[in-house]
């Protein structure tokens, strides 16, 4: 049987993977993960939704049905986004969002802009649809700052896009709004759309700066598709539901919906349980959100606390689920994730998962309940810091 090269993966279990699974069985506190279900912060009366009667009808709309589309506008609207809900295209998830556009704006091998750090699952969609990924840095040194002028010589010819995570999943930056606006009129100079995934912007650590950009969606200067779902805004990765907002120019709008929806209407993901649910859904934002900021609040206080007076530091976040720990240049990373399990029984990621551009950065979820969470950090904190 011939497979095709975009299938082409390394398939075999790594030893790194091999020995997380190994302590994790040996109940190790697991620091990387990132399920709210498997964290204590499932909703139940959230899922209960489903069951509703209303569920069980089938009139597929390649967009999406109008009143989950008309939901989201609307609570977009209400926290001071306008939205049209004729912008609104719903999907099985932001991952398959990805899919659909790079689909839409780019040819086998074409090139999509993408920040370095930043999560690794992009690789994956990119080569699936036989995108190419062209890494852009992110400046370490000013708190992983969105620099355009690094970004400007590596677009040429075939490059389509460029893809943000706002904020940055690990780094939590938030892009500053002078940087927002040189990256439009870099989109603009040059014919490229922008792809924003803002699945975490509402976990802000705290009040979000006045130069940072809440937000891009709006901004209409050039294509701008922006990404959300179910997943983060209401910690339900089980109901599968995603959307983008698509903005810019009025013209180019219009025909990237139109695209969209032919794309969309092959595949007719979505589920109608819960598009129908979607408004009541929405309805538990505030509460949801609210438990779960209280939970990332509490555990960034524990890291701070274990990293008081030690030569471990957490570098500084504007939001997001994750934390970055900067320890001593002793081991590399994947050395010490190894000693932590083993010796700490503690669970974190090496900083190169992330692509960070050095050793010393190891990176833990903000999701575990603080019950497990604060005293595995001063473990793995301790251990560091005794080299």
């Amino acid at each position: 049987m011939t497979f095709s090269a975009r299938t082409r993966f390394e398939l075999d279990e790594s030893a790194l993977s091999r020995t997380l699974a190994d302590a994790r069985r040996a109940g190790a506190a697991d620091l990387t993960e990132s399920n709210p279900t498997r964290c204590g912060l499932a909703s139940p009366e959230a899922v209960a939704l489903l069951g509703h009667p209303r569920g069980a009808g089938y009139s597929p709309d390649p967009m999406g049905e109008a009143g989950a589309r008309e939901a989201i506008a609307g609570d977009l609207t209400r926290r001071g986004h306008v939205v049209d809900p004729s912008r609104v295209i719903l999907s099985a998830s932001t991952s398959e969002a990805y899919g659909w556009l790079f689909k839409l704006l780019a040819d086998p091998g074409d090139a999509v802009l993408v920040p370095q750090p930043s999560y690794p699952l992009f690789e994956w969609l990119a080569r699936l649809e036989g995108v190419r990924l062209v890494p852009y840095p992110l400046v370490r040194e000013e708190n992983f700052r969105l620099d355009v002028g690094a970004i400007a010589p590596l677009v040429d010819d075939r490059t389509r896009a460029i893809l943000l995570v706002h904020p940055n999943n690990p780094t939590g930056t938030f892009v500053r709004r002078a940087d927002a606006e040189a990256l439009e009129a870099l989109c603009e100079a040059r014919g490229l759309s922008l792809v924003v995934d803002e699945v975490f912007a509402d976990y802000p650590h705290g009040a979000l700066r006045e130069d940072r950009l809440p937000s891009f969606v709006g901004r209409r200067r050039v294509p701008t598709f922006v990404l959300s779902g179910l997943s983060k805004v209401l910690a339900l990765p089980q109901l599968k539901l995603g959307w983008t907002i698509v903005d810019g120019p009025e013209a180019q709008v219009r025909d990237a919906l139109a695209r969209l929806e032919l794309i969309a209407d092959t595949y007719l993901s979505v589920s109608t349980p819960v598009q129908r649910a979607l408004p009541e859904l929405l309805a538990l934002r505030d509460e949801v959100q609210g438990r779960l900021r209280a939970r990332l609040a509490e555990n960034l206080r524990a890291i701070d606390a274990a990293c008081a007076g030690s030569p471990v530091r957490r570098l500084p976040s504007d939001g997001g689920w994750t934390a970055i720990l900067e320890g001593p240049l002793t081991r590399e990373d994947t050395a010490w994730v190894e000693l932590l399990a083993a010796e700490a029984s503690v669970l974190v990621q090496p900083g190169w998962f992330y692509d960070l551009d050095r050793e010393g950065f190891l990176v833990v979820s903000l999701l575990p309940d603080p019950a497990t969470f604060a005293p595995a950090i001063a473990r793995a904190v301790a251990r560091i810091a005794a080299g």
